[in-house]
């Protein structure tokens, strides 16, 4: 191995505090996207609100969506300032 890849850093999700809260964010975001998809299956409130199957679905892929955008951003992107 040459000598930049032996001490090039991994690319991981807990290499640094925004990394960490990225990841954080992304269990969260998944939680709640798995609790309104579940919450609008059996049609009850969330919230004080009342979910239906549609309602229920549409927040489970915004939720998931975040989930997805905050896991990528936990695993590949760098912190800007502190290098």
């Amino acid at each position: 191995m040459t000598n930049s890849t032996a001490t090039s850093s991994g690319v991981g999700p807990f290499e640094s505090r925004f990394q960490t809260g990225a990841a954080a964010l992304s269990v969260c975001s998944f939680l709640t996207a798995v609790v309104i998809g579940w919450m609008g299956y059996q049609e009850s409130t969330f919230v004080g609100t009342e979910l239906n199957i549609l309602s229920g679905s549409a927040g489970l892929l915004l939720a998931g969506f975040l989930g997805i955008v905050a896991l990528v951003a936990a695993f590949y992107m760098e912190p800007g300032f502190d290098h």
